[in-house]
């Protein structure tokens, strides 16, 4: 059975140029399915890992307790002092998280832009960041540092240049990397000067990194058992991916149903190719059946044929997708920033492992039914042409 299934597969896939057009449509239709699949999951990749990405263990976030979030938090500077004295404390800085309206790059219209006002401590609490055009502000002065994709996507954060943000006028000092993370999609200024420019008293949230992981536990009873804080400790990776989750959860919803509604269109494509391939094989395929071929290797090699066109398939999705849209910078609304953020297209690796189970799927039950059709052919009758 063994060799009557490699020899007849060998026997079509040979033939499959003299079958190039109906077969393309297999290829072409899977193709589109995976290749819209693998793009808008590489989105929500993109997104998730560039929040992700600013993530680190041996940090923490303190918001005021009840807050999910910066924008709806605040910290007073009493407490940011007297937690600066706990236990496990390394570094930290309070902040002021705002956001501000700032023409986009390619639009000129206005979109949220997250401003940072930040401590003397950012830099000890995030090593991660460094400058990599121009320089640091000056703490006290009305200067800011952009981050490089901020830059990319706002008009007037070009080092020298100046900008209004709420009644005050900032001047741009230098562009800040931070591994690829969301924090290159904000605007930084001095913590003090942001608290006198947007007419604050208090701090939104305040960032510590850690003595070290196991820290967290200390800190926190410490927190709790002084009666003068009013605050609530946060992991890193746990406040990122409460941040991230409605918005990548949506994208992935979003690609999923696009993707379900072509496969179907696809399968529909295999199954009508596939059909065909078979009606103009009969007579091949009763010959086959006369000289001594059962039915089964015919049924596996038909269903051979048909994964092979679906991995093809796949295989020129997923290149497409990777060809032209792996580290495609993009900028979208992150609902629970309020604010715009900028981030490059991840196909990974998983993306297009599931993408290619997709079209081996579709490929298999494209041509599971033309395939059982093939081997019950009645052979004389077939052998008539009918």
């Amino acid at each position: 059975m063994l060799k009557q299934i490699f020899k007849i597969s060998l026997m079509n896939l040979r033939n499959l140029p003299s079958r190039f057009g109906i077969s393309s449509v297999v290829v072409v239709g899977i193709g589109g399915v995976v290749g819209v699949l693998v793009a808008i999951l590489a989105m929500a990749s993109g997104f998730e890992s560039a929040l992700a990405s600013g993530a680190s263990s041996d940090r923490v976030i303190l918001l005021r307790d009840g807050s999910t979030d910066e924008m709806a938090s605040s910290i007073s500077q009493e407490e940011v002092a007297l937690i600066g004295t706990l236990p496990g404390v390394a570094a930290l800085s309070p902040e002021l998280y705002t956001v501000v309206d700032v023409p986009k790059m390619d639009t000129g219209t206005y979109a949220n832009l997250i401003a940072r006002g930040v401590g003397t401590g950012a830099f000890d609490v995030r090593p991660e960041v460094e400058i990599v055009e121009g320089r640091n502000f000056v703490p006290g002065r009305t200067e800011i540092i952009a981050g490089v994709k901020a830059a990319s996507e706002f008009r007037g954060l070009d080092v020298g240049s100046e900008v209004s943000l709420r009644d005050s006028t900032w001047q741009v000092v230098g562009h800040f990397e931070a591994g690829g993370s969301a924090y290159e999609s904000e605007i930084w200024l001095d913590f003090p000067a942001a608290l006198s420019a947007f007419r604050r008293n208090s701090a939104t949230s305040l960032r510590i990194r850690l003595d070290s992981p196991t820290s967290f536990d200390e800190l926190s009873q410490a927190i709790a058992n002084d009666p003068r804080l009013q605050v609530q400790v946060i992991s890193e990776p746990s406040f990122i991916e409460g941040q991230s989750a409605t918005l990548r959860q949506v994208i992935k919803s979003f690609g999923y149903a696009v993707a379900v509604i072509m496969a179907i269109g696809a399968l529909f494509a295999a199954l009508n190719t596939m059909y065909t391939a078979v009606s103009t094989r009969t007579i091949e395929i009763a010959t086959l059946r006369a000289i001594g071929f059962s039915s089964v290797p015919i049924v596996i090699s038909v269903m051979i044929e048909a994964v092979i066109l679906a991995v093809l398939g796949g295989v020129l999705g997923a290149l497409f997708s990777y060809l032209f849209f792996n580290g495609f910078t993009v900028a979208t609304l992150n609902p629970a920033a309020f604010s715009q953020v900028a981030f490059d297209f991840n196909v990974s690796t998983e993306i297009v492992y599931l993408g290619m189970t997709w079209a081996i799927v579709i490929g298999f039950f494209g041509g599971l039914l033309p395939a059982i059709s093939a081997a019950y052919i009645p052979i004389t009758a077939a052998l008539r042409g009918e």
